[in-house]
């Protein structure tokens, strides 16, 4: 029994004797290894500056910028971590830290693939110059005022102070109209005059009223006039011109400006806009004996 405890003890002496050699002879390593690391972990915050500064010149949400430089920053730390594992002779952890990060990786990916394709598509439209914050668009079925695009959600604010949430995703993949890329938007008008109406007198006076109103237009052959069809209660035409304007909002504002002042101009001239009407008769006098036969079937 005391052999095989003198044993034991003589082979933990040589173990740790191992150890310590082990550990004195890699003094140098360490030191290094820990120098590596130290002076990877000053070089990524300043690199992780330049980035954020670089990226903040061409991309005006912070959160895109700060995501980047942080990516930045992580990358040179990893480069440290794995050149501080090489100079320990550490190449197995090495190669096995490798393997989990790629099944991880690839584990990571598949769970937040709805999740990173918006984070990525959040990038790309954050790089876009034909889409920026204050733009109006039009797009999936809503239209409004861009307030915001993050690396999760595109956010519009509707012309009735309505938010709409939409994923990035949802943007690349679908037609974007834009209305802010240009400075002129065309208001398009429809109405009729009644039938007895002097028809060029109509042309004149409706192409003379917007000219007037719209500081834009400085003549009335500018602005289009076309009769389109007999309707059934009145002559319809279609009005068309151009005003300096930029979002939705304002287009309607030109156009409920026209229509009062097209019905103010048509009501000086005697010219009527006429409406169907339509005249219901209500006959409830039943006679006795049609009374007689509706309640022989409700019996039946």
């Amino acid at each position: 029994m005391k052999d095989t405890l003198n044993k034991a003890f003589n082979q933990l002496i040589d173990k740790l004797e191992s150890w310590f050699t082990a550990i004195v002879e890699n003094i140098p390593n360490l030191l290094l290894a820990i120098i590596v690391m130290a002076g990877s972990y000053f070089v990524a915050k300043y690199v992780s500056k330049i980035v954020n500064k670089l990226i903040e010149k061409r991309v005006s949400q912070k959160s895109i910028s700060n995501m980047i430089s942080r990516l930045s920053a992580i990358i040179v730390v990893g480069v440290g971590l794995f050149l501080a594992l090489g100079i320990l002779n550490l190449s197995k952890m090495l190669t096995s830290l490798l393997a989990g990060a790629g099944v991880a990786g690839l584990a990571i990916g598949l769970a937040l693939q709805g999740t990173l394709s918006n984070t990525f598509a959040g990038i790309v439209l954050s790089f876009r110059k034909k889409i920026q914050i204050g733009n109006w668009v039009e797009t999936n079925g809503y239209s409004g005022k861009v307030i915001d695009i993050n690396l999760k959600d595109f956010t519009l604010r509707e012309a009735d102070n309505n938010t709409v949430v939409i994923p990035n995703k949802m943007i690349l993949e679908n037609p974007l109209k834009n209305y802010s890329l240009t400075t002129k938007m065309r208001v398009f008008l429809n109405c009729g005059v009644s039938y007895d109406s002097d028809l060029e007198e109509v042309e004149r006076l409706t192409k003379e009223t917007i000219a007037n109103k719209f500081d834009q237009i400085n003549d009335p052959e500018e602005v289009e006039f076309y009769y389109t069809e007999f309707g059934d209660s009145s002559i319809n035409y279609l009005c068309r011109f151009w005003i300096d304007a930029e979002s939705m909002l304002e287009k309607l504002k030109a156009k409920t400006k026209a229509i009062i002042e097209i019905k103010k101009a048509y009501d000086k001239a005697g010219i009527s806009i006429p409406f169907p009407m339509r005249t219901l008769e209500f006959n409830t006098k039943l006679s006795l004996e049609d009374s007689n036969l509706n309640n022989k079937y409700s019996n039946n």
